[in-house]
Formats: structure tokens, sequence, C-alpha cells
């Protein structure tokens, strides 16, 4: 397995774009959906893309080859949603486990024929991220208005979902361990437990961890409630590869919290926001120039060490934001003193 340390010493590391941006660009049906394995399913899956790791996993590599050929270091598997608790929104709870080594494999399978291809033009190194999405339920927060006290989960059930997802990415042969797009700290700390657990359940070494809040408002919290700082107090116990930010905001709106958690992370840092904000029509107009340009003060001023895009972004805002960092050094870790 090549290292991944090794190579954010070296630069700054691409991560890629939008899965669900791309798979919107397939105007897929519920029958390409469904295809011939759930052509009987008694309820409508239009929508869970996960599952097209199953039903459509051409599509699936195909554009992981294209984010690939834009210049991405690390590709995401797509498994945003595949763990029990959101795949029951579809009934396909016992599919949880298949789903997570299917779209493990496929980006790997994507990695390998990309890495041996003309296309990749002497680059020797790329990394599969096991995506790990926040859940459709949350441990903090009530969805009852009239109850706060009321939960729709506990914490065991979702860490024991998470169990079953990092299982199925790991015998599909991830680098790399990605908890993203973070809006309750419980329930990313129930991912880490689980990732925990699974390594020491299997006596095997632990694949690194790299966890991805995100910001939801103007007052810089989660929608948890958390400051950026009590965010990255809440999980660095995990001893992650990176912590970061994702998704909610675009790049303008997000530079300020890329630099306060600069200052303060011990580990590496990343950031992959998205295209801007959505417009009146839900749609993301920002251009990959402009996100490239964004991302490219970013570089310059040293805050992180990967970069990428979520929402809205496609192989064009990788490739022009793999172009715009290339030249500039990664941000150095910072040499902690020594307490007696």
């Amino acid at each position: 397995m090549n290292d991944i340390k090794k190579e954010l010493e070296k630069r700054i590391l691409v991560i890629d774009g939008a899965m669900g941006t791309m798979i919107q660009r397939y105007r897929l049906t519920e029958e390409d959906y469904r295809g011939e394995r759930f052509k009987d399913w008694k309820s409508d899956i239009k929508g869970n893309n996960d599952l097209l790791c199953l039903t459509q996993p051409k599509i699936i590599k195909e554009i992981h080859k294209q984010y690939l050929e834009a210049g991405a270091d690390i590709l995401e598997t797509n498994t945003f949603n595949a763990q029990r608790v959101s795949l029951a929104d579809y009934h396909m709870e016992s599919l949880a486990y298949e789903i997570n080594l299917a779209a493990a494999k496929i980006a790997r399978e994507a990695v390998n024929e990309f890495l041996e291809s003309p296309a990749a033009a002497g680059k020797k190194v790329a990394f599969v991220a096991g995506a790990i999405g926040p859940m459709n339920k949350t441990l903090s927060l009530s969805p009852d208005v009239n109850n706060p006290g009321f939960r729709a989960v506990g914490f065991d059930e979702v860490s024991d979902a998470y169990y079953e997802q990092v299982s199925g990415l790991v015998d599909g042969g991830v680098d790399v361990l990605l908890i993203e797009t973070i809006f309750d700290t419980l329930n990313a700390k129930a991912a880490i437990f689980a990732i925990k657990k699974y390594f020491r359940d299997k006596n095997k070494p632990e694949l690194p961890i790299m966890i991805s809040g995100t910001i939801t408002d103007a007052s810089g919290r989660t929608l948890s409630g958390q400051t950026l700082e009590a965010f990255y107090t809440s999980v660095m116990h995990a001893r992650p590869l990176s912590i970061g930010l994702n998704c909610a905001l675009g790049a303008a709106q997000m530079r300020q919290h890329i630099e306060e958690l600069s200052h303060i992370a011990t580990c590496y840092t990343s950031a992959y926001p998205n295209a801007g904000l959505p417009n009146a029509m839900g749609e993301y107009d920002e251009q990959p120039e402009q996100t490239a340009h964004f991302l490219e003060d970013w570089a310059q001023e040293g805050f992180v060490n990967i970069v990428g895009g979520c929402c809205g972004t496609t192989p064009d805002h990788i490739a022009h934001i793999a172009e715009h960092v290339k030249k500039y050094q990664p941000r150095p870790l910072p040499i902690l003193e020594e307490v007696f």
C-alpha cells in the first residue's frame, strides 16, 4: 500500500469533486437505478446514488476516472449514505456491506487502470478514501421540536452501522477512511469508535483517518452548535491524518475558517468547498477558474495540505484546482513543544 503520509510531506494533494453532481449529468431513470436485480423492488429507489455501485458500476468507475484524469490524488468511494440507518429509507439495510465492498473495489480498479494508462502521464500514486457520511439521523439533535429530549437513533445503533460500513470499505481495499460533512460531532465520535473497534477486533493495523466537518452558517458553528475549535478538540483523540472542512459553504465564505483551522491543527489540514453557494434553483454557478483562485490563495498562504471540491464541483473544477496549487508547498506540520 502506498504511504499517503509521504506524499503529504512532498506536496499539496488534490481530492476529487462531487459524485452527485456528476451522476446527475447521466439523467438516470428509476429503471437505471433498479437494474435487473432490483427491477421488482417494493419502493422507489431513484436517488439512492450509492446503489449505483451495484447496478451501474461502469458509470461510477467512469466518473472516478474523469477525476483522476483531471488531477485528483485521492478518490472518494461512492458510499456517502451507504450504511444501514440511511439505507433504511429505501428498505435496503441488508445491502450496506455489499455496497461498500463494491464501491471500494470500483475505486481501486479505477486507480489501478488509470495509473497503468497513458493518461497518468507519469503519475505513480493515487489513493482511495472510504467515504463515511454524516447519516440522516443525528445523535445530538431531536427531530421533534415539541420534544427536545427525543432521539431518533441511539449511539450503539449508529456505531454498529458505521462498523459494518467500515468493514466493507476495508475489505474492498481503501487506503484511508474519510469521515466527512460532519454537522453533529457525536455522530462522528460514533464513526471514530466504530473504526477503532473494527481494527481492534480484527487485530489489523489501523488505516489513517481523515476527518472533515461542515460549518453551516456565518456564525462559524456546526449544526449541533460547536465552534470550529470545539469541533477540532472533540475529535482529535482519534489522532487523524487530517482535519478539515467541506460542503455547506463556498470557498469565499470558508476562507476565515480554513485560516483558523490551519493555526490550531497539529495534523494535516484539508478543504474542499462547494462551487459557491447554490442559486435559487439549487444549482451551483461558480466557475472552475473562480474556485481554483480561492484555493490557490489558501495554498499560497500555507493554510492547506489537501484541497478539492464538494457540491457542484466537476472534473473541470478539480483540473483547475490541481493546476493552481501545484506550485505551492504544503502547509508544514507545527512543531509541538514537549510538556514536562
